[in-house]
């Protein structure tokens, strides 16, 4: 009988963010990828994405692009804040105070600057992220890329998958045959039409015209008296809306918010209503970049995989893009996918890890939908006041207080900490539940824990270095001084899995590390803790963490 022939181990369809992650990570893993993707090399992506959160930024420096990302887009001096105002020329109403990426990792002015992390967020355009990541994975080992490509179909069969491509005319059509196939196309994802698997939820819940703008002279009409900001809060009782800064030099993206009636209706003026937002008259004059105008929903996939083909990202899910967590959240999807498949195609996990997907992702992904469609209800309701601009004593009370509301109501989402490390894998097949409840959570709150499924609270070894960049690309024990681990170490090792134990001094623990032992996976979630094991309980453990055994609930 022959053996299969593969062109990759992995075939991925769609070159933005999460698919050229997929591609990063896999190629770490000594796997082979084909990329397929419709535009050009280095073709600019739509301004969408603005955000970067902190446990992307932890993945990106574990692949080696964390440094190159902060000191791109922004210049490295220019304020991240929010800030609200009347008019983006207008009053300063409130602000939360976000570091420039040139003091991220010493700045200790905002809300998003105590976390226990080695990456703290960062405030990029996916204009600038998406060509770092585009020429990462065009020199990465094993990483093909094939722009200009469509994809067709996609079959598969007990021991490969493949997809039918073409060039973008229809001719030169071929078949690329892998081990598995991730689609990472978008919303309208077409690898997801043909795996069967349906979006629900909340196709409409508002409508937004956005527009990328170039004006040089937007900065000098600003108050010299306040500092520059990322992102602009615009109300005012003629239009509200969103402005962010691209550059810090010329460019910003405006968002008009439209109403049901005006999205029905089609009654939006675009040109007045951005001129509203920034506060400036008919002689102020800016150049349209781009435009596009979408619909917020809420909807998510029944199904994130068949058998060998897989979906990730937008594919997967659509939700109100609060905080870039869109993006992030794909991300964190085909992260957790590419651990799963690199565990499995480097022969230490059984087949059916590949199970944990679908079973850890779905889950957090519609916790997170949710949080964001409430967040975008809550900014829906609150009303202005009628002498928001008036020039009087009522009028800056009415500016204070209404400045402290938009304040409280958006640090969440702009310092969202829980959405970053509060999620827990609750009903997973390859984590060791113990009969611990993990801690709830918010968009912008979290409690540490090593309750199995949680995030490994971080913290700094005695040499000074992140814990997490001393993690295998499979298990590590974080362990006291004399915990029993010579068990876990034999059997881990006669089934090939990747394991180290770090011991650490309990002083330097964060109280939320209550054993003497916590296994953690390259993702930080904790798989296991306790005091020891014997051969026979290390052997049955690891069974279940390489997906070779059904996880029974304590």
């Amino acid at each position: 009988m022959t053996a299969t022939a593969y062109d990759a181990d992995v075939l991925i369809v769609g070159a933005g963010p999460v698919g050229l992650v997929a591609a990063l990570d896999l190629s770490a893993r000594g796997i082979s990828t084909i990329v397929v993707e419709e535009r050009e090399f280095l073709e600019p992506p739509n301004v969408k994405c603005n955000h970067v959160a902190s446990r992307t930024m932890e993945a990106f420096r574990r692949l080696g692009l964390a440094a190159e990302v902060r000191a791109s887009g922004l210049p490295r001096d220019y304020p991240q804040d929010v800030a609200f105002r009347t008019s983006l020329t207008g009053p300063e109403l409130s602000r939360i105070p976000i570091p420039a990426s040139g003091e991220r990792y010493t700045s200790t002015l905002g809300p998003d600057t105590t976390w226990q992390t080695p990456e703290p967020p960062q405030r990029i355009n996916q204009t600038f992220l998406e060509p770092i990541l585009a020429r990462h994975a065009a020199e990465a080992p094993g990483v093909t890329l094939l722009n200009r490509t469509s994809f067709v179909s996609v079959s598969q069969d007990a021991d490969s998958a493949a997809i039918v491509v073409t060039d973008l005319d229809g001719t030169n059509e071929r078949t690329l045959r892998g081990r598995y196939v991730i689609g990472a196309d978008g919303g309208r994802s077409q690898v997801r039409k043909q795996i069967g698997s349906k979006l629900s939820g909340d196709p409409v819940l508002q409508n937004v015209q956005s527009t990328c703008i170039r004006s040089a002279e937007l900065y000098g009409l600003m108050s010299a008296a306040e500092p520059r900001a990322w992102g602009y809060y615009t109300s005012n009782p003629r239009r509200s809306g969103h402005v962010y800064a691209i550059d810090g030099k010329e460019v910003f993206l405006v968002h008009t918010y439209l109403s049901p009636e005006e999205a029905e209706n089609d009654s939006v003026d675009r040109d007045a209503a951005i001129r509203a937002i920034l506060g400036v008259d008919a002689d102020f004059s800016y150049e349209v970049i781009s435009k596009e105008d979408w619909v917020a929903r809420r909807l998510l996939a029944d199904r994130f995989r068949k058998d060998r083909v897989f979906i990730a990202g937008d594919a997967t899910h659509l939700w109100v893009p609060f905080a870039g967590f869109g993006m992030n959240a794909g991300i964190a999807d085909v992260l957790n996918l590419t651990w799963l498949l690199g565990a499995h195609l480097n022969g230490w996990a059984d087949a059916s890890i590949l199970d944990a997907y679908e079973a850890e992702r779905r889950p957090i992904t519609e916790q997170v939908s949710h949080f964001a469609m409430n967040h975008q209800q809550k900014l829906a309701k609150p009303s202005l006041p009628e002498n928001l601009e008036e020039d009087s004593p009522e009028g800056e009370a009415a500016r204070r207080a209404y400045g402290e509301a938009m304040y409280a109501l958006n640090v969440p989402q702009f310092a969202a900490q829980g959405l970053n490390y509060g999620y827990a894998y609750n009903d997973s097949p390859i984590i060791a539940y113990d009969g611990a409840e993990a801690p709830g959570y918010s968009m912008g709150e979290y409690t540490p824990s090593t309750v199995p499924g949680c995030r490994a609270p971080h913290f700094v070894l005695a040499d000074g270095t992140s814990v997490y960049d001393q993690f295998t690309a499979g298990y590590t024990a974080i362990a006291t001084p004399g915990a029993d681990t010579e068990a876990l170490v034999a059997t881990a090792a006669e089934r090939g899995i990747p394991f180290r134990v770090i011991e650490v001094e309990p002083s330097l623990l964060p109280e939320a590390y209550t054993q003497p032992i916590t296994i953690v996976r390259q993702d930080q979630q904790v798989a296991w803790r306790g005091v020891g094991a014997d051969a026979a309980e290390a052997a049955e453990l690891w069974e279940l963490l390489r997906g070779a055994r059904v996880a029974v609930s304590a």
